[in-house]
């Protein structure tokens, strides 16, 4: 299984517009953060997107290829993780794609694409589709089993993922329950979300997010969906725990 990080950002991309802070006005390539998504590809040829973001086609550019995505993990309904779905468009000439969601984001995303996602669609729309989930209930991508989490993005319900039990991949959590900690016990691989040195209403901090990492006990740990507050990449990362590091856009991961 290969991991390719598409964007490592928060909702605010990196660098902030009009910023005067050395992160912002830095040239080093990996303090430029895209906002968070991922792709996957499994052991059996599946690519998975995770989120698509209004980044997405800026994101696909960069890959050096143009292949058939088998579905899409949206997380949450939040802008920066499903405002690109649009630019889907391309590779609907694969295929359908799923989108796999729980309900009450299936529910917002028809609200906001009617015209591709109800029953009389606009003809050049992008070929999605919705797929209803349930956190706990495992599912099948071609072979490979993907298994939703509960965590809790403040107050709000959303999902992370297990992914052929190896990889779990979560981002936008503040908090999560005791079964959601079981379910990624034994994952070689985390992606967590780290927004900041200080607390957040909604989001773990650095502080959080090591502690999360320690109790998840992963291989290897990667943070994502930073802000510029973290620091410059290089510098953040020498002051992380052994075995977990920031990640950066286009950085591949083989699980």
């Amino acid at each position: 299984m290969k991991l390719t990080i598409l964007g490592s950002g928060t909702s605010i991309d990196v660098p902030v517009k009009g910023c005067p802070c050395a992160v912002c006005n830095s040239t080093a390539p990996h303090d430029k953060r895209l906002r968070t998504s991922a792709l996957v590809k499994t052991d059996d040829g599946m690519n998975i997107l995770m989120d698509c973001g209004p980044d997405f086609r800026e994101q696909c550019l960069r890959l050096p290829t143009f292949e058939q995505i088998h579905g899409v993990l949206i997380t949450h309904e939040h802008y920066d993780h499903v405002g690109g779905l649009d630019d889907l468009r391309p590779y609907s000439v694969f295929g359908d794609i799923p989108l796999y969601c729980q309900s009450d984001v299936a529910r917002a995303l028809r609200v906001r694409m009617p015209y591709a996602l109800v029953d009389h669609v606009y003809p050049g729309r992008p070929r999605i589709y919705l797929e209803e989930i349930v956190a706990g209930k495992p599912f099948l991508i071609g072979k490979t089993e993907i298994k939703p989490i509960r965590v809790m993005h403040g107050q709000l319900p959303i999902l992370g993922y297990v992914i052929g039990g190896k990889l779990g991949y979560v981002t936008d959590m503040l908090t999560m329950p005791d079964a959601s900690f079981k379910a990624l016990q034994g994952v070689d691989t985390l992606i967590i979300n780290a927004l900041r040195p200080k607390e957040h209403p909604t989001h773990q901090n650095i502080e959080q997010a090591i502690e999360t990492a320690r109790r998840v006990g992963a291989r290897q740990t990667y943070f994502v969906h930073m802000s510029h507050s973290i620091g410059l990449h290089d510098e953040a990362c020498a002051k992380l725990p052994a075995g977990i590091t920031f990640a950066y856009d286009q950085m591949e991961i083989e699980l």
